[in-house]
């Protein structure tokens, strides 16, 4: 008896724990069916299931991009004048300040007038000894006109008079030219701006000997309203973009114009647009460049002539473009793309692209996107290929015309 009682209780606890456990199991079973009993897809032993990842989109479309040309390049004048002597003498006076603006005919320096005054009443002296001695020879010729004719002197002697008469008449002549220089002489020692526009520093001082037969450069003038803007350009991307507006692909700002802005050394942009005014005919054999020249206007003096800039030219439009935010496309190690698309049951796509030029923070896309298709910007750590995710508008994305750059 004793021992069937033993038995019995053994039996009923190992039915509790078998229970027990049972009952554990269905729990834990439970967690993961939906409410028909069917395992719930994705979901491990014991583990929920995870929903969808969100994901940033941008739906992709056409768009009028503007080729933009990036070159570097120069400011240059568009006038330099070397202010020189030209008539010899003492500098007495400086009469600008250094670095200021002056304009065309503004004295900028006093040489000493004293001796070519002196060589002024010279030269007037002897003018006025030249004219009384062709007087006096040409009174003498025209007596000796009447005599001859009665044979009262020789014709040798009338034909002397009539050759003193013209000497004279060239003596005069020789002393009017050098009066005349002795005056223009005179009216260089004051040294005046031959253009207006912004003057250096002063290359000689007061009390220097200046002469007009070495030229001696006093100061130099250079304009700076409006300024040029040299720089060179492929003759490749040239041939490329006129056979491109050729073919249709790409379409003219406007006939014969090019818009030029400007990127200054800073990185800002500046505030002047100018024009293309000067493209040259030749190709340079050694770098195979072709100079071109903007101008721009420089009302306040911004611009300096040696300044580093770059240029972007406006040459063409392409009607119905593809772009892709950059931050959506990653690159492979042979330098193809490579962007992430949403299909319509939302399952993830790598796709291969094929990428031109930079258009600020998009890529022109020549390959492998159209216009709908739905590009994962944001979560891409998410993702995975064939997954599915929940795509939402990406709030980054902007509706700006984009512009595309070449040449760089």
């Amino acid at each position: 008896m004793k021992n069937q009682s033993h038995s019995r209780r053994h039996f009923a606890g190992f039915l509790s724990i078998a229970g027990g456990v049972t009952l554990a199991a269905c729990v834990l079973a439970g967690c993961n069916r939906t409410p028909n009993g069917t395992v719930a897809p994705g979901a491990g032993a014991g583990k929920p299931a995870l929903p969808p990842p969100q994901v940033g989109v941008v739906t992709v479309k056409a768009e009028s991009v503007a080729m933009v040309t990036e070159l570097p390049g120069r400011i240059a004048t568009v006038r330099t004048a070397e202010v020189r002597a030209r008539a010899t003498g003492i500098l007495l006076k400086r009469l600008f300040t250094e670095g200021s603006d002056v304009k065309a005919d503004d004295v900028l320096f006093q040489i000493d007038e004293a001796p070519l005054r002196a060589s002024l009443d010279s030269a007037k002296a002897m003018l006025a000894k030249a004219e009384a001695n062709q007087k006096q020879a040409q009174a003498k010729a025209e007596r000796y006109k009447t005599l001859v004719a009665i044979n009262a002197v020789s014709k040798q002697d009338y034909d002397e008079a009539v050759a003193t008469a013209g000497q004279g008449e060239a003596d005069v002549l020789t002393g009017k030219a050098a009066v005349e220089t002795a005056q223009l002489n005179l009216g260089y020692a004051k040294v005046a701006a031959p253009i207006s526009g912004r003057i250096g520093k002063a290359k000689v001082t007061e009390g220097a000997l200046v002469t007009a037969a070495e030229a001696t450069q006093m100061a130099t003038i250079q304009q700076l309203d409006p300024i040029y803007f040299d720089f060179t350009q492929s003759s490749t991307e040239m041939l490329r973009l006129k056979r491109d507006l050729e073919a249709g692909r790409l379409k003219s700002v406007a006939p014969g114009q090019v818009r030029v802005t400007l990127l200054l050394e800073d990185g800002s942009t500046y505030t002047q647009e100018g024009k293309l005014v000067f493209s040259d005919v030749t190709v340079d054999p050694t770098t195979g460049m072709v100079t071109m020249r903007a101008e721009f206007p420089n009302p306040e003096g911004m611009l300096l002539p040696g300044m580093f800039a770059r240029a972007k030219l406006e040459q063409a439009v392409e009607k119905g473009a593809i772009t892709v935010p950059q931050r959506g496309l990653t690159r492979n190690p042979d330098g193809t793309g490579t962007v992430f698309v949403v299909g319509k049951d939302n399952t993830v796509e790598p796709r291969i692209v094929k990428t031109t030029n930079a258009i600020g923070n998009k890529w022109l896309v020549a390959g492998g996107l159209q216009a709908g298709d739905r590009v994962i910007v944001e979560g891409l750590q998410k993702i995975r290929p064939g997954g599915t995710v929940v795509p939402v508008p990406f709030e980054g994305a902007t509706a700006s015309v984009p512009v595309a750059l070449s040449g760089l």
